[in-house]
């Protein structure tokens, strides 16, 4: 079997399958890469039985077959090969001769045969998205996953759609992150995808508003189909918490402030901020003010910022990290803070619209 690749479609097409290959398994095969030649497209995949991405890419040759080759090492001799085409030579026990230019290198393949098969896709369930806007929406909730095992379907992200409305939700217990977009389908559905797989789609999304994502929605898998990829992912399990309970419907004092000043004070706070020295950053809301105060045992900082301020003055601390994560994704210059108490957990939504909603939870402050 001989097959004459393009250099740049096949490192890109490496890079991106590898993402989905385990480094150890209990099945070696799943440690490689698996590729099937027919028709002069070669296609590639890459899975762990978590996650599976596929993608196809023209070559020439008259030959077909499958073979799987081992991911990271072929990922290495393919990306310092000097030229601009590679030829794949790979015989019948499975011995491959990859050249490029005065460049061979001679490693072992083995047998696609006992490759796990990945799931179907569903055609059934299929809902039609623009890439930029799922990447958005990705990326402005991801930061809110959970990283521990206590309640494991926490560690993705609920997608729900109902009315219209498609709202992706991710909660780790100290904040909570919902973003809402319109979509064309009829119907509800409701699904919890692991953030692993979220974090590679949204790596894979382009930011073109004319191109859109497919999801496929079975029982147990999701498959998104984008530019020229599928990425397979099994569900997670279990009842997701009901978010819905834990958003405040009114507040006591409202705030209307420049989200980049806001970020700017937060992070001069957190230079004195660390493991060792932890302490939260003390906020003050008053005449249109608000005052961020942090001491810690490498030193202290006073602060303040204009903003637009109504209702009773409020005191309340929070976790520098956990503030800024959500300011940090937003994109409108200016956000809307609602507050109805120090323990009570601060809301940020838009001042205009409703496209997101966080929620941050403020830490007991001590009396100074």
């Amino acid at each position: 079997m001989k097959i004459l690749c393009n250099n740049a479609s096949l490192c890109g097409a490496v890079t991106n399958v590898s993402k989905a290959v385990s480094e150890r398994a209990a099945l070696k095969s799943l440690e490689g890469i698996k590729f099937k030649l027919e028709n002069s497209m070669l296609e590639l995949t890459g899975y762990d039985l978590e996650i599976g991405i596929k993608t196809v890419i023209p070559v020439k040759s008259d030959d077909s077959g499958e073979f799987i080759l081992n991911a990271r090492l072929f990922a290495e001799m393919i990306r310092k090969m000097p030229s601009e085409e590679i030829l794949i030579e790979v015989s019948e026990n499975f011995q491959v001769t990859i050249s490029g230019g005065v460049t061979t290198f001679n490693i072992p393949a083995t047998s696609a045969e006992e490759y796990p098969a990945l799931p179907k896709k569903e055609e059934e369930n299929k809902i039609t998205i623009s890439q930029p806007v799922l990447k958005d929406m990705i990326n402005q909730t991801k930061f809110a996953v959970a990283v521990t095992d206590l309640k494991p379907v926490l560690k993705g992200e609920l997608f729900e759609i109902e009315n219209g409305t498609l709202t992706l939700v991710a909660l780790d217990g100290y904040r909570l992150a919902v973003r809402y977009e319109p979509i064309k389908y009829d119907g509800s559905l409701k699904f919890v995808v692991p953030a692993k797989t979220l974090s590679e789609i949204a790596a894979l999304l382009g930011d073109n508003d004319e191109e859109t994502a497919s999801v496929y929605l079975s029982k147990n898998h999701v498959v998104f189909e984008l530019n020229g990829y599928l990425v397979y992912s099994r569900l997670i399990e279990g009842e997701f918490h009901p978010y819905k309970s834990a958003i405040p419907t009114t507040c006591t004092t409202e705030v209307i402030v420049d989200r980049k000043e806001l970020i700017a004070a937060l992070e001069r706070s957190l230079i004195l901020i660390s493991d060792r020295t932890p302490s939260p950053a003390r906020c003050y809301f008053e005449n249109n003010s608000i005052k961020i105060n942090c001491s810690t045992s490498v030193g202290k900082i006073t602060d303040e910022i204009k903003a637009d301020i109504a209702g009773p003055v409020i005191e309340i601390g929070f976790k520098c990290k956990y503030l800024l994560d959500p300011l940090k994704v937003i994109k409108e210059d200016k956000v809307k803070l609602q507050m109805s108490g120090s323990l009570l957990p601060m809301k940020i939504v838009p001042c205009e619209g409703d496209a997101y909603t966080y929620l941050v939870l403020p830490v007991r402050l001590a009396k100074e």
